[in-house]
């Protein structure tokens, strides 16, 4: 499980050791991932390895550390990522690319690592963690609503590939939970529109156990997500209308201020 330090991805782990699993977390920040494995019953329900997600020779250790310390890989949870809030054209190039590498790269070249042994795996799965935006996106979260679109894509192509090998592949599309997500941006600030109730990590975390159980080809934890999911699908302009509203409510307050 990546990301497991903290908010959906951390109860992810604990929902998996709970039901039994030998769970293999990693995240940058060893000291909360020690947490995490004392939580979750110390011994060998959770070891944890801390490294950047995004590094490529930290990507290679983790599929040899899935082999060395579980004995083997059945899934991969590839949740970590980030977001970055703004006007496209007054971002800085940089952001786009930390937040395609972060949110769409590393967790595919992940999964790229993890093949050999996940085609060993006994009824193996790969989840991956994406967004609601990635089903419709939102204005001022151009290059996080790109990077969750194209792992949306991915879910699908890989879900197609790796049938003949037995391997399952869920995508996750995540609405509003309660996380760091707005304490940890690449760039910005949360906007004064986007507020509102989350749903639990734990709950979200079920959901996604659940689905990987049942072998589902997409989950969308919490009422909230899946409305907007269903406006993606069928009213996509009802969307685009209230964001216009938001962004003229929030040019007015600026212009006000």
């Amino acid at each position: 499980v990546t990301g497991g330090s903290s908010g959906v991805r951390r109860a992810v782990a604990l929902e998996l050791a709970g039901r039994g699993a030998a769970v293999l977390a990693t995240a940058r920040r060893l000291e909360r991932l020690e947490r995490l494995a004392t939580e979750a019953g110390g011994g060998t329900r959770v070891v944890v390895e801390a490294g950047d997600i995004c590094d490529p020779a930290f990507r290679s250790h983790l599929a040899a550390a899935a082999r060395t310390r579980l004995g083997g890989l059945d899934c991969l949870v590839a949740a970590a990522g980030g977001g970055a809030i703004g006007p496209f054209r007054d971002a800085a190039p940089q952001t786009l690319a930390r937040l395609l590498d972060l949110d769409l790269v590393a967790p595919l070249e992940l999964v790229r690592c993890c093949l050999p042994q996940l085609t060993l795996g006994r009824q193996p799965g790969i989840v991956l963690v994406g967004s609601i935006l990635g089903m419709h996106p939102l204005p001022l979260h151009g290059e996080y609503c790109a990077a969750k679109a194209g792992l949306r894509a991915a879910a699908g192509a890989l879900r197609l590939e790796l049938a003949a090998d037995g391997i399952d592949v869920m995508h996750v599309a995540l609405g509003p939970v309660v996380s760091e997500f707005w304490e940890s941006l690449v760039a910005g600030s949360r906007p004064s529109w986007s507020r509102g109730r989350a749903l639990p990590a734990d709950r979200a975390a079920r959901a996604i156990v659940d689905g990987l159980v049942r072998r589902a080809a997409e989950v969308t934890p919490g009422w909230r997500a899946r409305g907007y999911a269903w406006a993606a699908r069928h009213a996509p302009g009802l969307i685009d209308m209230v964001a216009r509203r938001w962004l003229r409510d929030e040019r007015r307050d600026a212009t006000a201020g």
